[in-house]
């Protein structure tokens, strides 16, 4: 390079130009072996940098082994699968899968990418190919945006060791996926055997205290208590019913016994007089003298001897007949008297229908007393109660809850099995590793391209060094005065 310093200022262009050429060419190109001396220092530059260009791209395309690559290409169908199963007196049990791309948060096929270029996928692929991993390179994997696909490239050494690299990966992707899809099961049934386990407890919880408030109550459940005191009600309608047919059988009782001026006791007793044949004779013979008296009365006077003695002997019978029916019956004279057939006529049928009207009454009357003693009784046990079935029922509501929960837990756990796809979404394989039938050449195309394009700028470059004086005299012809360099 030309410095300011070397040149002096001079009062022409060719003074300056004449000078410019001795510096530059420390000689003068008529001097004989100045241009053989030029071409070859021009030479011996160009040589070396081309070989400085060209060792390294001959030695890289005289070392790279050839590479084919085989591609494979996987799709993630878009829709989602459910089923919903119904069991009678237990509820609804369903399963969904949802479309891989129903959330916007996480990509599948992103997550398949990761999971492709994953060390592990590499490690199992290498295992199974009996190689090191340190020779495996990473596959390519390529996403179609908008799509569900995803594009895989393997390179080898020859077309079966691509083919064979990308089927390997394929192995252990699928591998993988299916490990990660059975944890991912494993994890859910444990939380939902943790969620049964907590429903059961709960179940067998409400179902003791169901039993024992059963045991304690006596009740089985809140309609058998509705329905006791159903019945209690219609016991209660029926001691309403037996107490004013005791009333009206209380009533007619007392009226014939007003009539007949006789307890029912009384009336027994008299009925005893029937079965008895001397004072049915008596009560003849009393007859007899009552007729005979009353003619005796039509034909004589008071005072007369043969009425008289009718009058004696009728009252003799008289009291011949009371005193045999106090001596059957027991009863006092006053009541005795009353029985006396021949004085107030044949009152059997009277008497036997008081008796029978009594016997009702007593039947009504213990009936009724029965009927309402366990009216009054279960009443008082049913108010008791009450408040234990009412607390039977939340009870026995919770247990059907909890069971009802319960069956529901099994049901969903059970059908969330077939639900596989949940996490880690279906992926199938579109087009199967190829088997490539050309090497790809791309990096070695590159290097000559790199290799012939360096050497052009080294040839431009030293082309420009042959012809500077000629530039720089052009360039500095282009100004009117004398120029510093």
């Amino acid at each position: 390079m030309v410095m300011q310093s070397d040149l002096p200022a001079y009062s022409s262009n060719a003074e300056y130009l004449s000078r410019l050429d001795k510096v530059l060419s420390k000689g003068k190109p008529g001097q004989p072996g100045y241009l053989l001396k030029r071409i070859t220092r021009y030479t011996g530059v160009c040589l070396i940098w081309i070989a400085l260009i060209w060792v390294p791209i001959l030695g890289y395309l005289g070392s790279a082994p050839p590479k084919y690559t085989s591609t494979m290409s996987l799709i993630l169908p878009g829709s989602g699968v459910s089923a919903s199963v119904n069991m009678e007196g237990i509820g609804q049990a369903s399963s969904f899968a949802s479309s891989a791309f129903a959330s916007n948060s996480l990509s599948p096929t992103q997550t398949y990418k990761r999971l492709l270029r994953a060390d592990r996928i590499l490690d199992a692929a290498a295992t199974s190919l009996m190689t090191e991993r340190q020779y495996l390179p990473r596959p390519k994997v390529t996403l179609v945006d908008q799509t569900g696909l995803i594009h895989v490239e393997m390179t080898g050494v020859s077309p079966e060791e691509a083919r064979d690299r990308n089927q390997a990966i394929l192995t252990a992707f699928f591998t993988e996926v299916e490990a990660l899809r059975a944890d991912d099961l494993e994890e859910r049934e444990e939380g939902a055997v943790k969620a049964i386990e907590e429903y059961r407890d709960s179940v067998l919880a409400t179902r003791q205290a169901v039993n024992n408030l059963q045991t304690q109550t006596g009740f089985i459940s809140k309609d058998q208590f509705d329905r006791q005191v159903t019945d209690n009600d219609n016991r209660q309608t029926e001691v309403v019913g037996l107490r004013a047919e005791l009333e009206e059988k209380v009533a007619f009782v007392a009226q014939m016994q007003a009539a007949l001026g006789l307890t029912p006791l009384q009336a027994a007793r008299a009925l005893d007089l029937y079965s008895d044949q001397r004072y049915l004779a008596l009560v003849a013979d009393l007859a007899d003298k009552a007729t005979l008296r009353n003619e005796v009365g039509a034909l004589y006077g008071a005072r007369h001897p043969e009425r008289q003695k009718a009058e004696t002997d009728y009252a003799r019978a008289f009291e011949a007949t009371v005193d045999a029916a106090m001596a059957v019956t027991g009863l006092p004279r006053d009541v005795a008297e009353k029985l006396n057939v021949s004085q107030f006529g044949d009152r059997t049928s009277l008497l036997a229908e008081l008796l029978r009207n009594e016997a009702e009454r007593a039947g009504l009357e213990a009936q009724y007393l029965e009927l309402n003693r366990r009216y009054m009784q279960e009443k008082n046990r049913l108010e008791r109660a009450a408040l234990a079935a009412s607390k039977l029922e939340d009870l026995q509501r919770d247990f059907q809850v909890a069971e009802a929960v319960f069956a529901s837990a099994i049901a969903r756990a059970q059908s969330s099995k077939t639900d596989v796809f949940a996490s880690y979404p279906l992926v199938q394989v579109l087009e199967n590793p190829s088997l490539p039938e050309e090497g790809t050449a791309s990096r070695k195309k590159m290097a000559l391209l790199a290799g012939f394009g360096a050497t052009f700028l080294v040839l431009m470059a030293l082309s420009l060094g042959w012809v500077r004086k000629s530039i720089i005299r052009w360039a500095i012809g282009l100004r009117e005065g004398p120029t510093h360099v």
